[in-house]
């Protein structure tokens, strides 16, 4: 059986003129795992994310084992991942102070860029590029928003806790992941017309997620609105039909599976 890898994803939002928008990546169509698909930033948890030295404020591992529904260090990794790739992929950190007074309002610049450099690499840890910068996590900026798991059928496998978290002031998302070839703010209503239209391919998580975010008028609504702890995981089926393929989920929705287009 193909090996499961936990992993992380965060749903950065901000208020638009329209309303709730979310920063979405669409994924270079060369990469192994969902090439040419609109996601989020994320990806899989990196063995030091689980470091006990992170500097970190906010509820602690602890309570978020109980969000996330795993053990603390566990957790631990997720929140970390969480933090790392919306860091690596999007250009926004969600750190702060230690004593959790505010949010580091601008990581542009060339010592930033180097640093993100590092942690694409590995060169460098999330606890390392916190210390050296004296931030600490800011967990309290992170909601727990979904656990999706990938059909034991699929060949590359994920675990994947996704949150919401607010864009922080002063920063901006930008277009730095070496794994996307575009990046974009959009209302959860424009990005799933885009998706119906064939324009904007997603994967059962992404179009289901962006479902629940529609019914949030603003950023503070959706950071209000997590669902009951702990997450309960979802696993889709599929089913072919005449009209297309579907992706089946435990409580009977079905999403039309949407391929590509050729470039």
């Amino acid at each position: 059986m193909t090996p499961i890898r936990p992993a992380a994803t965060v749903l950065l939002l901000r208020d638009g003129d329209a309303g709730l928008e979310v920063h979405l990546l669409r994924r270079t169509r060369g990469m192994p795992f969902a090439g040419g698909m609109t996601a989020y930033p994320g990806g899989g948890v990196d063995p030091r994310d689980g470091d006990t030295d992170v500097a970190w404020s906010g509820p602690p591992p602890s309570v978020w084992a109980g969000s996330l529904g795993c053990d603390e260090r566990g957790a631990r990794e997720l929140v970390c991942a969480a933090v790392r790739e919306t860091f690596e992929e999007a250009g926004v950190l969600l750190a702060g102070s230690p004593d959790g007074a505010g949010v580091v309002p601008d990581v542009s610049g060339e010592e930033w860029e180097a640093q993100r450099q590092a942690l694409l690499t590995r060169e460098l840890s999330l606890a390392e590029l916190l210390a050296v910068r004296g931030l600490a996590l800011r967990s309290d900026l992170l909601r727990p928003f979904a656990h999706w798991v990938t059909p034991p059928q699929e060949t590359r496998r994920y675990d994947t806790r996704f949150f919401v978290a607010a864009l922080p002031d002063g920063q901006e998302a930008r277009d730095v992941s070496g794994e996307a070839d575009e990046a974009s703010w959009l209302t959860p209503g424009a990005a799933l017309a885009e998706m119906r239209a064939g324009t904007r391919p997603m994967l059962p998580p992404t179009v289901h997620t962006l479902g629940q975010l529609a019914a949030f008028p603003d950023v503070a609504a959706a950071l209000a609105g997590s669902p009951p702890e702990p997450l309960s995981p979802i696993s889709p089926t599929f089913e072919e039909t005449p009209d297309g393929r579907w992706a089946v989920l435990p409580d009977g929705t079905r999403i039309r599976l949407v391929v590509p287009l050729p470039s």
